[in-house]
């Protein structure tokens, strides 16, 4: 029995502090996010250019650790039994997903990228759902229906093309599935401290995890002006400040509501990837990610 209390404790979330509709503060909060990661995958793409996918991870976490750093609010102190919680968003929240995009986008467009982490709020409103020990209404039930209907669609013509490219959706599918939890079990943690102690101390971890694996491969990159110069973009905002943004706005109106700034990430990832990148969209993934963000909408409509 107390073991079972001990891990119901560990893997719980919390709702948040307000159900209202958003006020300004939280749609700066939205908008700040889904800008910030809509632009991530372009970044990622950027440092493909002459960085080995195991290289960007760390680099982006040490550039995201050294900019929170400058806060001292990130200094505060944490009780020692909620280390291990902490620990755990290091794994899943920073280490696992942030290491499967550089190597996803190796096998698919950063535009596709962006258009699967449009689901992100499908998967956060799955566990919530789990978590709280509250069944989704019938709008829920219906969002997470098409919102699994537009993944695969938006999948759909990648896995057509081979082992690689389904390879490189399974690897975003792991990042989402580690967001969907993480973005829950971050909130009594964010209610608790704040976002900057909490999300400073799980990039250490983050770090620790995935150095390692970076230096092995160091010999296989080209430290390059402009590919770095993405990287550290990428550490100082998508690392550094959007996290923060992401935990405050989940402490103020919960996992699931926070989670609908990703409906902006597909957005601004196809207008990069299109315009930029000049990358190939297939109609059938835009009608997908269509169908996903108003899944998303459905499965979090909240008194939002």
């Amino acid at each position: 029995m107390a073991e079972q209390q001990t891990t119901r404790r560990f893997l719980s979330t919390a709702e948040g502090r307000t159900q209202g509709a958003f006020g300004t503060r939280e749609w700066a909060q939205f908008l700040g996010i889904g800008a910030i990661w809509g632009s991530s995958f372009f970044l990622i793409a950027i440092g493909l250019r002459s960085l080995h996918p195991a290289v960007i991870t760390p680099l982006r976490l040490i550039f995201g650790f050294l900019a929170l750093a400058m806060f001292g609010a990130t200094r505060c102190p944490v009780a020692k039994e909620d280390w291990p919680r902490i620990a755990l968003l290091g794994l899943i929240w920073m280490a696992i997903p942030l290491s499967m995009f550089p190597f996803a986008e190796e096998r698919v467009t950063s535009a596709l990228t962006g258009m699967l982490n449009g689901a992100n709020p499908l998967f956060t409103a799955t566990v919530a759902w789990f978590l709280l020990h509250r069944p989704p209404s019938r709008n829920q039930r219906w969002g997470l229906l098409l919102g699994f209907i537009g993944t695969v669609l938006i999948a759909l013509p990648s896995l057509g093309e081979g082992p690689s490219e389904a390879i490189g959706v399974f690897l975003i599918l792991i990042a989402l599935v580690c967001y969907g939890f993480a973005l829950n079990l971050a909130v009594p943690l964010q209610q608790k401290y704040g976002s900057l102690p909490v999300f400073w101390r799980a990039q250490m971890v983050g770090i620790v995890l995935t150095t390692p694996l970076g230096l092995t491969t160091l010999d296989e990159s080209s430290f390059e002006l402009v590919p770095v110069l993405a990287v550290l973009l990428l550490g100082i905002f998508g690392t550094g400040v959007a996290y923060v943004l992401i935990g405050g706005l989940a402490g103020s109106v919960g996992a699931t509501r926070a989670s609908v700034a990703t409906y902006l990430i597909p957005v601004v990832s196809i207008l990069l990837g299109l315009f930029v990148l000049h990358e190939q969209v297939s109609p059938i993934s835009l009608l997908g990610s269509a169908i996903v963000l108003l899944g998303a909408w459905l499965a979090s409509r909240r008194g939002f």
